[in-house]
């Protein structure tokens, strides 16, 4: 038998239980066809000798705003990096707002106020130094704003101080009551419906800006949480430049997409009886369309807000703002409804729960949809679960939910934590733990850009559990390097019912893999995060080979 690569003299670590390590593994038609003895006997056409390094299945991120990456990849850089006070910020934006055709946007993305001692930037500064310009400077969260005058003009809004803030999203306030630039929440939609639809062709090359940097990280799959809507998203069109991106040849990692719930729609009667009253996308389009390279998966919607925005909605008041318990992003009510009509006409659902009043909120209403209309293995998610009880968690498993936390927010944002939750509570913040040891098929993600993506580093923390100043962010929630692995490859693909064909190194799957310098399995676990992604392989052909390893190998 002929077949097209066969990868030998490996270190394999498959996520396969039933056949944990390797050392050989064949690829046909960019699908494993067998590994150690199932390969005696074989020609293949490719022989690549890896010199004992070790291989894993390819990283699948199940919560990374990947068009995002992309886009901002030409944006101004304002992360804690490159801006480590406000007089930077400042000069950074003055500087590029300089660079720029008179009149363009000045777009900028990744401030954190707690990095700039606490303080956000101002509209009045930024109308100084921006030449007429107008500025749209994203928190790193991606949960808020701060805009200048200009931009607010061209938005609609002539008189900044008679602004008001729709339901959902608050407005930032100087101690005399004037209008600081800062808009919270959907506050944000006051201005961002300007800076969309994103055009069709910018949308694309930002698609193929972002593959290129996963395979150059070792990520193979990823999930987009948002598209298509007004919160989250870059316009009505967005799965067409997906598509687009594929069909020329562009997008090189697999990805599974979510409708913002606002793209949902009444599509009248569909036939399926008064439970099912026809909601969604036109044609009656739902979770699980499409194909292994791009797909349609849960429906997405924001219930609260940032924890180190200090908007998720909690039971009590944050830690070190006190009389601020945050706030949902939409009516009580109207959450609860959307929740249930999506889960009633057939969708998967993954709400944006980050506070320990949202998580009860979304629960309440998977459970009243369940109670409404059973529908076994729905999958329904929870991202972030930023604070969550023992009840939750409990509440979370018997329900069958999908919990997904992020782990590189604990070394890039712990110290936020601390701030927002005090030690009473910061042993709640991310829980991982908890929920492997109940059974749950944990996921793997990093919410990129709001942190960076690289999967190795996030597998480190939630391992290590350290804050960047080292503070332990509940050390009984750290996973194994084992476990952590298998959230990030077979937990992600399970989280979007695509664990069928991908997530393990099994026969039959996909034949998506990761060449690394060492072993997270058998390095000391505080070296995790210098491993380094030596090569990368999607449906069967390296699309990524850091300094001819393999050229070297063939």
């Amino acid at each position: 038998m002929r077949i097209d690569t066969l990868i030998e003299n490996a270190r394999i670590t498959t996520v396969d239980p039933s056949r944990p390590t390797a050392e050989r593994l064949g690829i046909l038609n960019g699908r494993i066809i067998g590994i150690d003895d199932d390969l005696d006997g074989v020609v293949a056409t490719d022989r690549v000798d890896l010199g004992g390094a070790p291989v894993v299945p390819g990283f699948n991120d199940a919560h990374f705003h990947f068009s995002m990456v992309g886009l901002e990849m030409v944006q101004l850089d304002l992360t804690p990096a490159t801006t480590p006070d406000l007089e930077t910020l400042y000069a950074r934006v003055r500087d590029f707002a300089g660079s720029r055709e008179e009149g363009s946007w000045v777009l900028a993305q990744g401030y954190d106020q707690n990095k700039l001692g606490g303080t956000h930037p101002d509209r009045e500064v930024l109308d100084r130094i921006a030449g007429g310009r107008p500025v749209y400077l994203l928190h790193n969260s991606h949960h808020m704003a701060v805009v200048n005058s200009e931009a607010l003009r061209r938005a609609g809004h002539t008189d900044p101080d008679q602004l008001t803030a729709p339901v959902g999203g608050e407005l930032g306030r100087r101690s005399d009551g004037t209008f600081s630039g800062l808009l919270q929440e959907q506050a944000m939609t006051l201005v961002t419906h300007v800076l969309r639809p994103v055009g069709q062709e910018a949308l694309v090359e930002g698609l193929a800006a972002a593959s290129r940097w996963c395979a150059q990280h070792g990520i193979t799959s990823a999930t987009e949480p948002g598209v298509g809507g007004t919160m989250i998203g870059h316009g009505p069109a967005d799965v067409r430049a997906y598509q687009v991106a594929r069909e020329r040849g562009l997008l090189h990692t697999r990805l599974t997409l979510m409708p913002y719930i606002d793209a949902l729609h009444s599509i009248g009667d569909i036939g399926a009886g008064p439970a099912q009253p026809g909601w969604g996308i036109d044609l009656g389009v739902r979770s699980g369309f499409g194909d292994e390279w791009v797909s349609l998966g849960p429906v997405k919607i924001m219930s609260d807000g940032s924890l180190i925005g200090r908007t998720a909605a909690m039971c009590c008041d944050y830690h070190d703002t006190p009389g601020n318990s945050g706030f949902l992003q939409w009516e009580q009510d109207d959450l609860h409804d959307l929740l249930v009509t999506a889960h009633v006409n057939g969708w998967q659902v993954a709400a944006h729960a980050i506070g320990d009043r949202a998580i009860d909120v979304v629960l309440d209403a998977f459970d009243d949809g369940q109670r409404i209309l059973p529908r076994p293995d729905a999958r329904h998610r929870l991202e972030h679960v930023a604070v969550a009880s023992d009840a939750q968690v409990d509440r979370i498993v018997s329900g069958g939910y999908i919990p997904v936390p992020q782990g590189r927010f604990i070394s890039e944002l712990g110290d936020g934590f601390a701030s927002a939750l005090g030690s009473e509570r910061l042993d709640l913040a991310y829980r991982m733990r908890s929920f492997v040891d109940a059974g749950v098929e944990l996921p793997g993600s990093t919410d990129a850009p709001v942190v960076s993506g690289e999967p190795l580093p996030s597998l480190h923390d939630m391992v290590n559990r350290r804050s960047a100043t080292g503070v332990s962010i509940g050390a009984r929630e750290a996973l194994t390097p084992a476990q952590a692995l298998r959230a990030y490859t077979h937990g992600s693909a399970h989280a979007v019912h695509e664990e069928r064909f991908k997530g393990t190194l099994t026969p039959g799957k996909a034949a998506d893999l990761v060449v690394l310098s060492d072993d997270p399995m058998s390095v000391p676990p505080d070296r995790i995060r210098d491993i380094e992604v030596r090569a990368t392989m999607v449906g069967g052909v390296f699309r990524h080979d850091a300094e001819g390893v393999l050229s070297a190998a063939l």
